[in-house]
Formats: C-alpha cells, sequence, structure tokens
C-alpha cells in the first residue's frame, strides 16, 4: 500500500492512506543505509495489523526535494508568517529564514498576520522594506479573517511549508485553513512579547485534496552555518541592480571604495534595514571562519 508520511514521533511514522492513517516503524535497511524517513515522503508500506493499523514502511519514493530545516521533503513553497505587530518583526530572523529556503531552492510568500493591530505607517514600511527581495509579500489579519481565501488559492494543490516564530498566528490560520486541525493556540507572554509555543513537532495537514500544510515548530533564532560569506549577497537581489557599479570585482558590499551598492543604498533605493541584516550575517559568518 502506499501513502504519505504526515507526521513522526518518537520513531513511529504516521502514514495516511485515504482516510486510514497507520502507525509504521521503518524497517532496519533503512537504519543501515543511514536513510531517515522524513515528513512528506511518499512510502509504501507491509500492513501488520489492519484491525489496528499498524505497518512498516517498506519503500521511500524517490524525492523531489528534501529540506534540513525543516526537516521535510516534497515540497512546493514556503508560507512564512510574521506579526505585523505583537510581537514586532525580527527583519533578522525573517532575513535568515529567507536565505535558508532560496537556498533550498523553495520559493517563499511572506505573509504579516495582524494587520489590523498595526498603523498603516508601519504596514507601508513592511512592504516597503521586502518590495524587492524577489518573494511576494502579503498582510493578512487572522482575527478578522482578511485575507484567508488569497491564502487559499496560493496553498491550493500544493504542498507548502508554514513557518515562522511563535506567537504570530500559525496556528491560528491552520485552525482557518482546516477547522479540523485543531491547533493548540497560545497567548504572547507579557513579558518577553512572544508566543508560547504550541506546535511541537512538524505535522503535515490535509487541508482540502492535493492541499497539504506542513506544520512547524516556532522559531526564534536562525543559524546561517550552511553559507559562505561570499556567497550571502546572492540571496538579497536588490543588490543586483547596483553590483555592476562597484570598482572591485567580487565586492563583499561591507568596506570596499566605489560600491554602487552601498551608493544606492545612501541614495535611498535599497533598504537600510535589508543592507544591516546583510552586514550582520556577513560579519558572523566571517568571524566564524576565523575560529
Amino acid at each position: 500500500m502506499q501513502g504519505k508520511i504526515i507526521k513522526g514521533i518518537a520513531g513511529f511514522y504516521y502514514v495516511q492512506i485515504g482516510e486510514k492513517l497507520y502507525q509504521c516503524k521503518a524497517k532496519g535497511i533503512f537504519r543501515n543505509k543511514k536513510i531517515k524517513p522524513l515528513v512528506g515522503d511518499n512510502v509504501k508500506i507491509d500492513v501488520l495489523d489492519k484491525e489496528n493499523l499498524e505497518g512498516n514502511i517498506s519503500e521511500i519514493l524517490l524525492r523531489t526535494n528534501e529540506l534540513i530545516r525543516p526537516a521535510v521533503s516534497n515540497v512546493d513553497q514556503a508560507l512564512v508568517v510574521f506579526a505585523a505587530k505583537n510581537p514586532k518583526p525580527n527583519y533578522n530572523l525573517l532575513d535568515r529564514f529567507l536565505m535558508t529556503m532560496e537556498k533550498q531552492e523553495v520559493p517563499v510568500i511572506i505573509c504579516f498576520n495582524k494587520m489590523d493591530l498595526a498603523k498603516e505607517k508601519e504596514l507601508e514600511l513592511l512592504e516597503q522594506v521586502y518590495e524587492n527581495c524577489g518573494h511576494q509579500v502579503m498582510f493578512i489579519s487572522v482575527r478578522q479573517e482578511e485575507g484567508i481565501e488569497e491564502i487559499r488559492g496560493l496553498i491550493r494543490g500544493k504542498t507548502t511549508v508554514l513557518a515562522g516564530p511563535s506567537g504570530v498566528g500559525k496556528s491560528s490560520l491552520m485552525n482557518l485553513l482546516q477547522p479540523d486541525a485543531n491547533m493548540e493556540t497560545g497567548d504572547i507572554s507579557d513579558k518577553i512579547k512572544r508566543g508560547k509555543h504550541t506546535t511541537r513537532h512538524s505535522e503535515l495537514i490535509c487541508v482540502e485534496q492535493d492541499t497539504f500544510v506542513l506544520d512547524t515548530p516556532g522559531f526564534s533564532s536562525l543559524f546561517v552555518d550552511m553559507f559562505e560569506e561570499d556567497e550571502i549577497k546572492e540571496y538579497f537581489q536588490e543588490f543586483f541592480p547596483y553590483e555592476e557599479q562597484c570598482r572591485f570585482q567580487g565586492c563583499s558590499h561591507t568596506h570596499e571604495p566605489d560600491c554602487g551598492v552601498k551608493q544606492a543604498l545612501e541614495e535611498g533605493k535599497i533598504s537600510r534595514i535589508r543592507y544591516d541584516n546583510y552586514v550582520n550575517i556577513y560579519t558572523e559568518l566571517k568571524e566564524k571562519r576565523k575560529w
């Protein structure tokens, strides 16, 4: 029988086949080959107990892709959710996520929730920061159910990774997209203005036919150790039009004279927030290489 792994917990893999969910273990052959089944894998199973819906995974079918963070396979896109306000968006964290997804060749939709709490100037700033980053940007309000149908259209027929920090409304959004998901939702901590963790493991949820959303645990930090400092600029697309004006080939856009990117920054053609994040990540990686 063939199905899809929708979640994995403590060595058990839950495989959806039609309306039924089989609890499975992976055969020893995978361990011997150092292959680990992933959420999102299409697999074949041997049924061991029809009544109790238990089986063994016997084959992992060819993956279209395999992400490292989060560990999942066969995804079409990522929907990264941040709050427009409460908590205030962490631009640096968002840029790290965008880089991580781009590195793994996964298209990203940037979604700012809680637009109803933000002032017009705050929304305009968010739009300006990310208008030239190469990703679609949208604003929604889960509380007022604004923009939800647009999201339905964007995820229809695809497998989408739903990601973002805790407390931005991911679980509430998931509950609107699929009421049967019954996601726990957490309040914002008054002390630290961050959400309490509500999703504890990655789980693939069927929203409608051929439409899956992978709800992932909220993240508060992202390391970028999969990158070399010299490649960071490749993930800031708004730099591209100005790089040919740099005096030096291979300009890092940090300290060199006659840098086209820095000139564009001074002229307001590039977001100061995005540029500062670029320098921050570049410097972090450069310092790490010294050790």
